[in-house]
Formats: C-alpha cells, structure tokens, sequence
C-alpha cells in the first residue's frame, strides 16, 4: 500500500488562501453516517443549509448548491443566464477572472476582457492584476453599448491569486448610471464568510462561491445566488445545461431535496459551518478577518517587501501577496519553508508565477497561528538569502498584542 508521509511531528500549517483548515467540529459533523437522501431527516438538513446560506449571503433569493467545485457554479452562472454568442465584458483582476474568461469563450460566450489602466513599472504587464476593478471603466465602456448588445458583466470580488478585494456596489452604481441593464455577475468564492458581502442590496444578479474559504470546509461544494431577474432571463437563454438548469433544483429544493444524489457529509460540515458563523455573528466574523490582514501587512512593510496589491482600500482580509526582489524565485523560497518548517503558502499564479507568494489568513485561524506563520516566514525569507529590512514578527505581535487585540 502506498503510504503518503510528508510531515513529521506537529499540526502541518496550511497557511494557503483556501483550501483553508477544517476546524474539528466541522470534521466531526463530515463523519456522521450517511443518511437517505429522500427520506425526511435529510429533507430538514436540506431545509436548514438553505435558510442559513442566505444569511450569510444576505439575500431573500434563491440560492442552488452544487456538489461541484467553484469552477461548475462558474458553469452554471453562465450557461443559465446567457445564449451563444452573447456578448459579455468581464474584468481582468487576477488568474480566477482570466480563467473565467476562458470558460466563457469554450461556451461559445463572446467576451470582452477589461484590464485597468496606468502605468506601473514594477508589473508593466500586469497592472491589474494589482488593483480591484476600476467601475469607470466599466460604466464608460456600457454608455457606448446604446444598442444594449452587453448582456452581462462579470467582476471577481476578492481575487485570490493576488489578494485584492474589488468595490462591489460602485460596479452595480456604474452600470445604473450607464442606463445600462446587463447582469451583474460577481465571483466572490474566496470573499464569502471573510468580508462583508450583500447579494440583495448590492443589487447582484447572480454571485458564485464555494465551501472551501471562509465556510471552512474541504472542496465539493459551490453555490449560486440568484436574482429574480436572473431567473426570469433563465427562461428564454439558450446555452445548453442539464446537471446546472436551476429550475429543477429550485423545484425540488421547496421540500429540502436535490434532483440528483447530493453530497450528503458535506451538507452535514455545511450545517455545522453556518452554525459557527452565525453563533460568533458576521460582523465579528468580518473584524476578525480585517485585523489578521492588519497584522500580515504590518509584518510584510516591517520586511520592507512590496504587497501585491498596491491599494490600501483594496487590500483583501483574507491574503496578503508578498513580491519578491527582482532576482528571487517565490517559489524557491516556498519550497524550503515548507521542507523546513512544514509550513504551506500559496504560489504565484499566471503572470505572477515565481513572483510572489501568497499567505491565507483566513477561516479556522487565530492569532498565535499567524504570528506563527510570520516566523515561518520570516525564517525562510533569511535562509533564502532575502534580505530583510526588519521584523515582522515583532510588527504582527504588535498589532495582535495592543489595544484592539480581541478576535471576538
């Protein structure tokens, strides 16, 4: 039997942008035996991640589960709001909106690929890639379309691959005041459950997630929340879905069940999930997430490393992109900390691969884990050879450890 050991002693660091860890009581909830899938008790599981996911995306509307990656409810969004052909602009941030680009236009969707403007010498190939979504472009580009041809715009709100977080209501404010009415259509799969988010009042058509950021749970499942708009124009569009139509999952969902075999363990770690998230409350779920990323970019200045993301307002709470000086291979340096001190960070990825790496601060975290995760760092930083302007262990216990160091 082949036998998989790569790490000695000790809890392994999974410090990436998500997966995150899976807090035990989650672990537990997954183990429970597997149930009937048509018979009543699942029927009241069903009934209870329903209610609870809309609070936690804020919306009266509709959300459909998927037991498929974040990638399939990309899918979905898709091939349930728009017919072949159709013309859709999309907003360059990172290597997730890009990839979602490339899904767009195999579907046959003719899509328009919006990259910011500016100059920035550091990353000439790239400059969006280091900001959040400039909505003036957006709604310059829809005044022009007085034909209407748009049918959709689509915006990542909390890019993984670089860690910026893109101003969600000021696109929905740029496509009204462009008279304009495309859809709204935003990823937020690594936002949800690690800062604010509002299907409802930010006026989204639809929003795509998955379980494997801030609801801490393992891949497998991903959602769609969906408009009412959004579902009326399901009704005429033309792209072909089957195991993604919404109409017969939102029918079978009135009684708690699914049109296909659900995931059933993972709905249970979903159960569990909500419960943790609504027992702290989101507010405190949000603060939390905002003073590890405080304390992550205390200590990457104190290096007197550039951040990924060059906007203070933008700089998500869930990651934080680290640049390396020119000369440095990022993923180099993640391979000895990782050897060295069983410590996992996430790579560069698409035009940033061995640029940079990425720290997660995000989900089933605390504190001393990030203080933790900063040392590892650090440490790593040194043996590599990077040369370090000063301590970022000391700037991290220093924002955790003074007045506003409470996590709840």
């Amino acid at each position: 039997m082949l036998k998989l050991d790569f790490h000695g002693s000790g809890r392994h660091f999974l410090q990436i942008p998500g997966p995150s860890p899976v807090p035990d009581r989650i672990l537990r909830a997954i183990s429970l035996p597997t149930i009937d899938h048509r018979g009543p008790e699942f029927a009241a599981l069903g009934m209870k991640v329903l209610a609870g996911l809309k609070q936690i995306f804020k919306t009266q509307q509709p959300i459909i589960v998927y037991p498929a990656s974040g990638t399939g409810a990309w899918e979905a969004a898709l091939t349930n709001t728009l017919s072949a052909q159709d013309h859709v602009i999309m907003y360059e941030t990172g290597h997730f909106a890009s990839l979602w680009q490339k899904m767009a236009t195999r579907l046959g969707i003719h899509t328009e690929f919006i990259a910011g403007q500016g100059d920035d010498a550091e990353f000439p190939n790239a400059f969006s890639w280091r900001r959040g979504v400039q909505a003036e472009l957006v709604e310059e580009r829809l005044r022009r379309d007085s034909q209407h041809r748009i049918k959709a715009v689509c915006v990542v709100h909390n890019e993984t691959s670089t860690g910026v977080t893109s101003d969600i209501p000021a696109v929905r404010r740029a496509i009204d005041a462009a008279k304009h009415p495309a859809l709204l259509m935003v990823d937020s799969i690594s936002g949800l459950a690690c800062v604010d988010y509002r299907h409802d009042e930010w006026g989204v058509d639809v929003t795509v997630s998955g379980s494997q950021k801030g609801l801490m749970l393992p891949p497998g499942i991903s959602f769609n929340a969906v408009s009412a708009r959004a579902l009326e124009t399901s009704k005429t569009t033309r792209l072909p879905r089957s195991f993604f139509a919404w109409d017969d999952i939102i029918e079978m969902n009135r009684g708690g069940y699914w049109p296909y075999t659900p995931n059933t363990n993972l709905l249970y770690g979903l159960s569990e999930a909500l419960d943790m998230l609504l027992e702290q409350g989101l507010d405190a779920v949000f603060t939390r997430h905002e003073r590890w990323a405080r304390g992550v970019r205390a200590a990457v200045q104190a290096w007197g490393l550039p951040i990924q993301c060059v906007e203070a307002r933008a700089c998500s709470p869930v990651l934080t992109g680290v640049v390396m000086p020119t000369g440095v291979d990022a993923d180099v340096v993640r391979k000895l900390i990782y050897e060295r001190f069983d410590l996992s960070l996430g790579t560069g990825l698409g035009k940033l691969k061995g640029r940079m790496f990425r720290i997660g601060h995000l989900g089933d975290s605390n504190d001393l884990t990030l203080v933790a995760t900063i040392a590892g760092c650090e440490m790593g930083l040194k043996a590599s050879g990077v040369h370090l302007a000063g301590s970022g262990v000391q700037a991290v216990m220093n924002v955790f450890g003074g007045a506003d160091s409470r996590t709840h």
